[in-house]
C-alpha cells in the first residue's frame, strides 16, 4: 500500500508547480488519508513548509511528526524561533531530544543529514539472540533495516552485519565472529559533498555517522542523499553560468535577491571585459591600417572563449567525480595541450580555406589575402591552445586555493581568453604582416 501512495504522489508532483500557492493549499488538503501524508513525505522542505506554517501547533506538530527525524529537522530549522521552540516542546521527549541534536548540526554537514535512529546489536550477543533482538528494534521506528551495527559498551562502531550475513550466519556463532570489522563511516562534521562521493564510490544503501571519539551517532541513507545530490548539480550548473546559487526554487526568489545573486557577477565579467576594450585601443593603430583585421576579432576570441569553456567544464566535471586529483595537474596539462594544438590546427585550416575561397567569391580581403588567412590560422592556433590550457588549469588553481572549481565558470575563462586572444591574434599579424599591411 505504501509503494501505491508513493507512487500517486509522485505522479500527482508533476502538476505541483505550475499552481499557484493557494491551489497548492487547496490541492493538497483535498487529498486524504495514505495518500496525503505519502504527497506530503515527496515535497520539498520549502513546500512543506509553505503548507503548514498557518496550520494550528498540533496540527503542524502532526505533519512533523510524518517525516523522517532529518527531514523534520530541516523542516524546523525554517521555523521562526518562537515557532521551533512552540514545536519542539509539543514532541515527546525522545524525539525531541534527536531533533534538537540534530539542529545543532549545519544542514550542509553529515551530521545535519544522518537520522539518529537505526539498528544496534552488541559484538559478544550470538548470532541467534541478535536476530530476535533486532526483529524487535525493527518494529519500532528505524530508518533502515538493511544493516545491523556492531556496538561497544562505550558507544564506539566497531562493526557492521548485513541482514543477509545474519541469516547465514550458524545461529550459535558469536557477533564478534561475524561481523564486518572494516567499516566504510563519515565523519559527523563531514561537508555533504563528499558524503555524496562516498556513496557514490561504495554504492551502498547507508552509512554510519561517527564523532571525533569513534562513537556512532546515526545514519545516512541513499534517500537523504537523493536531494543533496540535486542540490550540488544545481549549485554547480548556476555557477557554470556564471552566476550565485539560488537557495529557494526559482519562483520562490524575491526579485531583488535574483538581482544580487546575477549582478555581481555580471559587474565582474563586465570589468573584465573592458580590459578587452583596452587591448583594441592598445592596437588601434593596426586595425586602422589594416580595417580588414577587425573582421575577424569575433572569430578568434569566440574560438578561444569556446576551447576555454570546454576545457574547463571537463576538468570541473572530473574533479567532482575524483576522476582527476591535483597531483594529476601534469597530466592534464599535457594531454590538454595536444588536445589545444590539433583542434586549433583544424579550426586554423578551416579560417584560412574559408578566407581563400571566399576571396575568389567576393574578393574582399586585398592582394594580400593569403597572408592574411595564414594570420588567422596561426592566430588560432595560439588563442585555442591557450584557452584549452587556460580552462583546463584553472579549476585545479582554484581547488589548491580552496575554493570551488566551479567557480571557474564558462563566462570567467572567456572573459580571460578574450583579453588575450587579442593580443596573440595582433602579435600574430605584427609578425606576418610588417611590410606589407602593417
Amino acid at each position: 500500500m505504501e509503494e501505491i501512495t508513493e507512487q500517486t504522489a509522485t505522479a500527482s508532483n508533476a502538476n505541483w508547480y505550475e499552481l499557484d500557492t493557494e491551489e497548492k493549499r487547496l490541492y493538497f488538503f483535498s487529498l486524504t488519508g495514505e495518500d496525503q501524508q505519502a504527497f506530503f513525505r515527496n515535497l520539498s522542505t520549502t513546500e512543506q513548509f509553505d503548507l503548514i506554517i498557518e496550520l494550528t501547533d498540533e496540527a503542524r506538530v502532526g505533519w512533523v511528526r510524518q517525516l523522517r527525524l532529518n527531514d523534520a529537522a530541516d523542516l524546523i530549522q525554517k521555523f521562526p524561533e518562537a515557532l521551533r521552540e512552540k514545536t519542539l516542546a509539543l514532541l515527546d521527549n525522545r524525539t525531541r531530544r534527536e531533533l534538537v541534536g540534530l539542529l545543532a548540526f549545519a544542514e550542509d554537514r553529515a551530521g545535519g543529514l544522518m537520522n539518529p535512529r537505526y539498528i544496534r546489536i552488541r559484538p559478544e550477543m550470538t548470532v541467534g539472540e541478535a536476530a530476535r533482538y533486532l526483529s524487535s528494534q525493527a518494529r519500532g521506528n528505524v530508518e533502515i533495516v538493511y544493516y545491523a551495527y556492531v556496538i561497544a559498551q562505550d558507544q564506539r562502531l566497531v562493526g557492521v552485519l548485513s541482514f543477509r550475513d545474519l541469516i547465514l550466519a550458524e545461529q550459535d556463532a558469536v557477533i564478534a565472529d561475524t561481523m564486518r570489522h572494516e567499516v566504510v563511516s563519515v565523519h559527523e562534521e563531514m561537508d555533504r559533498e563528499e558524503v555524496l562521493s562516498l556513496f557514490s564510490k561504495y554504492n551502498y544503501l547507508a552509512l554510519p555517522v561517527i564523532d571525533a571519539e569513534g562513537r556512532m551517532k546515526g545514519i545516512v541513507t541513499h534517500d537523504d542523499l537523493a536531494e543533496v545530490a540535486q542540490q550540488e548539480a544545481t549549485e554547480d550548473i548556476l555557477k557554470l553560468g556564471g552566476m550565485e546559487a539560488l537557495d529557494e526554487p526559482y519562483l520562490k526568489v524575491s526579485f531583488f535577491e535574483m538581482i544580487k545573486k546575477r549582478g555581481g557577477w555580471l559587474t565582474v565579467l563586465f570589468f573584465g571585459e573592458m580590459f578587452t576594450a583596452s587591448a583594441m585601443a592598445f592596437f588601434e593603430k593596426e586595425i586602422e591600417r589594416a580595417v580588414v583585421l577587425a573582421l575577424f576579432i569575433p572569430l578568434i576570441i569566440s574560438s578561444g572563449g569556446n576551447s576555454g569553456s570546454q576545457a574547463s567544464t571537463l576538468i570541473i566535471r572530473s574533479l567532482a567525480l575524483k576522476e582527476v586529483r591535483l597531483r594529476d595537474w601534469w597530466r592534464v596539462l599535457t594531454r590538454e595541450l595536444m588536445t589545444g594544438l590539433i583542434l586549433g590546427t583544424f579550426l586554423g585550416l578551416v579560417g584560412l580555406l574559408r578566407i581563400v575561397i571566399w576571396q575568389h567569391w567576393h574578393p574582399i580581403y586585398g592582394e594580400h589575402y593569403w597572408l592574411v588567412g595564414l594570420t588567422v590560422a596561426v592566430s588560432l592556433i595560439g588563442v585555442v591552445v591557450w584557452g584549452t590550457i587556460s580552462g583546463a588549469m584553472l579549476p585545479f588553481f582554484l581547488r589548491k586555493l580552496g575554493f570551488d572549481p566551479a567557480s571557474a565558470s564558462a563566462p570567467f575563462v572567456a572573459t580571460l581568453v578574450d583579453v588575450t586572444g587579442l593580443i596573440i591574434y595582433f602579435t600574430v599579424a605584427n609578425f606576418l604582416l610588417q611590410g606589407t599591411l602593417l
